[in-house]
């Protein structure tokens, strides 16, 4: 009966000392919080993903980690969204400009294709407003 004492104290011991999944997940966690300082966001998201890959029980780590996820994706998307309209009204100036019926075609098309991206990325902003508000 002692001994089954002891090697339930002495187990009960060894599991308190063990770190959370937490606690693992917070050096990884710091890196992130690093990489989005520095403005490396398509870091953060690959650094998160692995957060998520390698600590799937890191409750808080995740939560904390999804705020990032959406600011960086946030930032992401708001600079394709500038790079995308440059492009675009440079299309539109050139489809303006077109001299013949082949040439606005295909600025055309480069257009459309523009003004399609566009919309999207404008749609992804809206959604990760949307989903920072219920947060």
């Amino acid at each position: 009966m002692k001994n089954c004492l002891l090697l339930l104290l002495l187990l009960v011991t060894l599991t308190a000392c063990e770190q959370t999944a937490d606690e693992k997940a917070e050096p990884l966690m710091a890196e992130i919080e690093t990489l989005y300082e520095q403005g490396q966001y398509q870091l953060v998201l690959d650094s998160i993903t692995s957060l998520r890959r390698q600590f799937p029980q890191a409750v808080k780590a995740r939560k904390r980690a999804l705020t990032l996820w959406q600011e960086a994706s946030l930032k992401l998307t708001q600079a394709d969204i500038a790079r995308t309209d440059s492009a675009l009204q440079v299309a539109i100036r050139q489809f303006n400009e077109a001299r013949t019926i082949r040439e606005r075609n295909f600025i055309g098309i480069r257009r459309d294709s523009l003004q399609i991206r566009y919309d999207a990325l404008c749609g992804t902003v809206r959604v990760i407003h949307k989903r920072q508000q219920e947060d």
